[in-house]
């Protein structure tokens, strides 16, 4: 045996435990048996081990044993980067694929899917388990496939769009979904908490030419900032003033931009505004192939089919000259974090998530638990370096830049935006140098592959924060491994912490320092004596949003759920339609109220700020509405779903025929709903 090469006494009794199993199971003459037979946790995971270390020639380290047990235990392992994540989640997945139902591997990327589920398909093998993964443009036919397989690798974007599919399938075997049963998610963090609130969007239909984007546009270009608007809530969002509103209206053609007639006009020339003096390019978003493509703020990824909500992003598309998109109606709608909730087995891994136990356990119930690296971590975590200037902090970086690559220590310079990364390069032109941004993303891997190599210099957004793992080239670790530089403290101390775990992966040396200056964003926007109080204000900040944003959302995911078990069942068959036509007209009925009601809840949720000068609760008003209209919805389905199958029986419209539909991310109304930016303008003309 292989399996351990330190002495059983470092062992925890748990661990202990799982040493015996193996040894049990090695000896073992059926798989079969030992596996499918195997009620406890231990065996299991033994199991597990002794497939990698026959198929892969990797014996498991105790502390991938310790991550394990964790997640099978409905826990968040948190383990560092290069601790051997992957294989951890495969001896989970075994135990949660005991009961056949099938486990879903929520990844970050496509890429990372179909990697760990070909690279780990011998290991599941050998338990006699079958995987297989999800990729964007696979068939129905294939997704179903897929999903049948005892261990399913996708992003949970993918799993999100089609469960949303689903949902409007007309036959049952147009779905592709069996019910949820068991979840382990990866990069925990970054799907539980950084991107939860992301609406996954189905939508179908056209949009309305918006007749005011440009005269919005050309008005917003010739507005300035002091003068005719300042920004408020934490740089979230503009506000104009007086002098502003004036100067609008005159630009505009428009007498009074508060008059009711003048609504659409005014939102969008809020838009307007907000993509000029929010969004900035190379930041936020970039122009690529004739399209704005949002950058991810957390991961400095492109991220394909988002759009900003209510207008925005044509706004922004109408800024840059490309063609404008339709944005549709929307059919259905969810959120990561109400998809989790589907699952009645969740667990999940990453390299950062102890600063966020707090949020992971009040809104999801999952405790986290810290595991030891396997060897002792010897990186050098330096204090930050404060500067007045960002001209004389990135003037500092340069120089260090210059200092540590004459020694030939790899250097990973990481930075805040496109922008960012593309002037340092600028200003290190002189030097052999990569630069791993969202414009090409392409060469990612290849990138890292060279990242710890003698002498590299590696400039990069947050694409190198999370899901890399730099290897150190020959004699590296003898001149100090790879040298970290922050060019910037992020809002969430996690990202920071993803950067630093770039170096001193398994015991390698390294090094890492931040380098911050009183003009950075961070700064500029929550102040504070330190970068990490800063850090936990907007961590603390961003948590009561999402809290509240939870409150709104819990009455319409109930109803959504309840309108979902009422679809499913005259799907299937299971609630006595007359005939198939009345079964087709029931389902499309379903979906077009559906559809209206999220129009109206959109609309509400909008106004609500409208009801605080009542001085009546915002949230309490909402629920009340929403629940009315609901019960409206449920006493009309009826005789609804009645006039339209008489209307299809005359020759009316085909109720299979429903158009083209299409999927998108959207953001969670970033700088307030259109209506709510109305009404801060409203209250302040009433103060004139």
């Amino acid at each position: 045996m292989r399996l351990f090469s330190r002495p059983m006494r470092l062992f925890s009794r748990m661990d202990r435990k799982a040493a015996a199993s193996i040894e049990k199971i090695h000896h073992a003459q059926s798989r079969r048996l030992t596996y499918r037979n195997s009620r406890c946790v231990e065996e299991v995971i033994a199991a597990a081990a002794v497939a990698a270390s026959r198929v892969l020639g990797q014996d498991m380290f105790h502390v991938q044993f310790r991550g394990a047990l964790a997640m099978a235990s409905g826990k968040i392992a948190e383990m560092q980067t290069g601790e051997g994540k992957t294989l951890t989640a495969v001896a989970a997945a075994a135990w949660y694929a005991r009961a056949g139902r099938g486990v879903h591997i929520m990844t970050v990327n496509d890429y990372l899917a179909r990697r760990d589920a070909n690279w780990m398909r011998d290991v599941y093998g050998h338990m006699e388990l079958s995987v297989a993964y999800i990729q964007q443009g696979m068939t129905v036919a294939e997704r179903q496939a897929a999903y049948r397989a005892d261990v399913t690798y996708a992003t949970g974007t993918e799993v999100g769009f089609d469960y949303l599919r689903d949902q409007m399938a007309l036959s049952p075997t147009g779905q592709v979904h069996r019910p949820f049963a068991s979840a382990i998610i990866d990069e925990a963090d970054s799907i539980l908490i950084d991107e939860a609130r992301i609406p996954l969007v189905i939508a179908g239909g056209g949009d309305k030419e918006d007749t005011f984007l440009a005269v919005a546009d050309s008005t917003a270009r010739q507005l300035h900032f002091g003068r005719d608007f300042t920004f408020g809530d934490s740089n979230r969002n503009v506000t104009m003033t007086d002098a502003g509103i004036a100067r609008a209206e005159r630009f505009s053609g428009c007498a009074n931009l508060y008059e009711p007639a003048n609504l659409f006009l005014l939102a969008a020339l809020q838009n307007a505004l907000h993509a000029h003096a929010l969004l900035r390019r190379d930041v936020d978003y970039i122009v690529k192939d004739g399209s704005v493509k949002s950058v991810d703020e957390w991961k400095g990824r492109v991220v394909e089919d988002r759009r900003w909500p209510s207008g925005l992003h044509a706004a922004l598309e109408v800024k840059e000259r490309v063609k404008i998109r339709p944005e549709g109606v929307i059919l259905g709608s969810i959120t990561l974090q109400n998809l989790v909730a589907l699952y009645p087995e969740v667990c999940g891994m990453t390299g950062t998530a102890a600063s966020q136990a707090d949020e992971l356990r009040k809104i999801y119930g999952l405790d986290v638990e810290v595991i030891p690296t396997n060897r002792p971590m010897i990186r050098i975590d330096q204090p930050d370096v404060m500067f007045r200037t960002k001209a004389s902090k990135v003037q500092a970086i340069v120089e260090e830049v210059r200092r540590v690559h004459a020694t030939g220590q790899p250097v990973l310079i990481g930075t805040a935006s496109v922008e960012e990364s593309d002037g340092l390069s600028a200003l290190l032109r002189d030097l052999p140098h990569e630069v791993l941004n969202a414009r090409d993303d392409a060469r990612e891997a290849a990138i890292v592959a060279r990242a710890g190599e003698r002498g590299a210099i590696t400039v990069s957004t947050n694409m190198a924060g999370r899901g890399t793992d730099i290897r150190l080239g020959e004699g590296v670790a003898a001149l100090g491994g790879l040298s970290v530089i922050g060019a910037n403290r992020h809002e969430s101390r996690r990202i920071d912490s993803q950067l630093r775990g770039r170096a001193g992966r398994q015991g390698d040396p390294g090094q890492s320092r931040f380098f911050v200056s009183l003009e950075d964003d961070l700064v500029v926007k929550y102040g504070g004596s330190s970068p990490e109080e800063m850090q936990k204000f907007a961590e603390g900040q961003n948590l009561e949003i999402r809290l509240l944003l939870q409150k709104y959302e819990s009455t319409i995911e109930g109803q959504r759920l309840k309108m979902q078990a009422l679809r499913q069942s005259i799907l299937t068959g299971q609630k006595e339609c007359g005939s198939e036509l009345e079964r087709l007209v029931a389902l499309r009925t379903i979906d077009d109220l559906w559809s209206q009601h999220l129009s109206n809840v959109a609309e509400l949720r909008a106004g609500v700020a409208w009801v605080s000068w009542g001085g009546r609760d915002q949230l309490h008003a909402f629920l009340t509405k929403a629940h009315e209209w609901f019960e409206e919805l449920e006493l009309s389905l009826e005789n609804e779903i009645a006039l339209r199958l008489a209307q299809a029986e005359s020759g009316g419209p085909d109720p299979r025929e429903r158009g083209a539909v299409w999927t998108y991310l959207t953001t969670d109304q970033p700088f307030g709903t259109w209506t709510q930016r109305v009404t801060r303008g409203v209250m302040r003309l009433m103060k004139r």
